[in-house]
């Protein structure tokens, strides 16, 4: 239930679609601290309605033509090479004009940003021989530290797993490897791996399915994706040794599984509350390992069902209003849980399986 009444004892999927059509056209006054995310909050609108079924309710060329708008371009090799980040600014107000000298001196592109935007034109079906994806590599190059972790921006950024996933989400939908070091990258996100086998955002930290504003996801889900795509999981992985796998699969397989707690739902740490969110970030790592049938599947129905909204979308909490990022979230676990007439998602990738599947 929600605030303000009970919520339907089934997925309403009718009202689901027009709460992200009203996120889509006009965001409430509540986000406008959120401002700077802009292009996130597209993201989350857009892949939600496709997951749905409910593209047709996006006008392609309309935003199409906004993301791309978002795009820095370096005018020349030498400021390619200056050090700076020619992706996509998360929103106007981080997208400054040029100086009377034509330089670029606040380049506000990030990498979280730069995710959004290739997915957003990956899920509209936009053809990526028209994007300058040669500038977004090979700058991306500039933001990966001696570690192998990404800065998400070029300038006073703090480096953890959220941003090599969002690096490795980008060559992937880009179908090019040349803007990071892979092996650099593997060694950073092993280095993340806890003694209880959850990972935490940098070395030595605490294990957690962490939900970030920025829509980037969990540490375990970033670590484990992150892999995932870079080719790193091996097939059926949970069949195999232990001695033959980097990452210690069955300290992560437990940690995950005991995540889901008493009331059904997944909670991001030991001892904390069960939330919409994790039911994606650690769901998708159980998916991917190929251990989601572990999962107690009707218990996560029922705990998410409390979190639906009869206006539509999903709350952190039972008994709370909705948002957009738990919204998308819940309606990712639901589909996970293949409710019918959703579309199936590609977990790694965090949208939709048949555009990941585009170009690929």
């Amino acid at each position: 239930m929600d605030s303000e009444g009970i919520s339907p004892p089934f997925f309403d999927r009718e009202k689901h679609v027009v709460f992200l059509k009203m996120m889509n056209q006009l965001l409430p006054s509540d986000y406008q601290v959120q401002e700077i995310n802009r292009l996130t909050l597209a993201y989350f609108a857009i892949s939600g309605l496709h997951i749905l079924g409910a593209l047709d309710q996006v006008d392609k060329e309309e935003v199409s033509s906004w993301v791309l708008s978002l795009q820095a371009h370096p005018r020349n090799d030498a400021e390619l090479n200056s050090g700076q980040f020619f992706g996509f600014h998360g929103s106007r107000s981080s997208q400054f004009p040029r100086d009377d000298n034509g330089a670029l001196i606040h380049n506000g592109s990030h990498l979280a940003s730069t995710y959004c935007a290739l997915a957003i034109l990956k899920i509209i079906g936009y053809n990526f021989s028209c994007i300058n994806s040669e500038s977004i590599l090979t700058s991306m190059r500039h933001l990966q530290q001696s570690d192998g972790s990404f800065i998400p921006t070029h300038v006073g950024a703090e480096a953890d797993l959220r941003f090599v996933f969002c690096a490795a989400a980008i060559c992937s939908m880009l179908e090019n490897w040349s803007g990071m070091d892979k092996e650099k990258a593997k060694e950073y996100i092993l280095n993340c791996q806890s003694y209880d086998g959850g990972f935490g955002l940098i070395p030595g930290s605490e294990s957690h399915g962490l939900g970030c504003s920025s829509g980037t996801g969990g540490a375990t889900y970033c670590a484990v994706a992150s892999l995932q795509l870079m080719g790193f999981i091996e097939d059926d992985i949970l069949s195999k040794s232990s001695s033959s796998s980097f990452i210690n699969v069955q300290l992560l397989l437990d940690w995950s599984l005991q995540r889901q707690a008493a009331d059904g739902g997944f909670q991001g740490r030991a001892n904390k509350p069960s939330d919409t969110c994790y039911a994606f970030w650690v769901g998708g790592v159980l998916r991917i390992l190929g251990a989601y049938k572990f999962i107690d599947e009707k218990a996560l129905r029922r705990f998410l069902l409390t979190c639906q909204s009869r206006y539509g979308g999903f709350s952190k909490f039972p008994g709370h209003l909705p948002d957009i990022y738990h919204s998308y979230y819940g309606f990712s676990a639901f589909s996970m849980l293949e409710e019918p007439g959703l579309i199936p998602i590609c977990v790694e990738l965090g949208i939709a399986d048949i555009a990941a599947a585009i170009g690929h």
